[in-house]
């Protein structure tokens, strides 16, 4: 997913929602408007629980919950014993890094997945 092709497909979904009549188009938005995420959510609850509550957030189930496991299962590690000390801190700082990515990315995955919420719904009116 690179921005100019989420941005494209984000311009022509507007074009699209355009040509729908009013009625259908205030139908659209009051469906739309309860999915729609916030990118600025995604990025603070990436930002403060590395833990993979902002996959959750954009229901991506499966991601959010290996995340969560290597997180805990990263910290049962670091602090369960002193010969497991190194391989924890080894996975806590993998999973910090894969998240650091993400979160830099926050706006353009957010809208991603808000550009697929406005096709599934303009899916509705064909």
């Amino acid at each position: 997913m690179n921005n100019d092709d989420v941005k494209k497909e984000e311009e022509l979904l507007r074009n699209k929602i355009l040509l729908l009549s009013d009625e259908n188009r205030k139908v659209f938005y009051e469906n739309v408007e309860k999915q729609i995420k916030d990118p600025d959510t995604y990025a603070a609850l990436n930002f403060l629980f590395l833990t993979g509550i902002h996959h959750f957030y954009l229901q991506k189930w499966l991601k959010g919950t290996i995340n969560l496991s290597l997180f805990v299962f990263g910290l049962i590690l670091l602090f369960g014993s002193t010969f497991s000390y190194g391989f924890g801190l080894g996975i806590l700082l993998a999973v910090f890094i894969l998240e650091l990515n993400e979160l830099f990315r926050s706006q353009i995955i957010v809208q991603d997945y808000n550009n697929k919420v406005l096709e599934k719904n303009l899916e509705l009116f064909k």
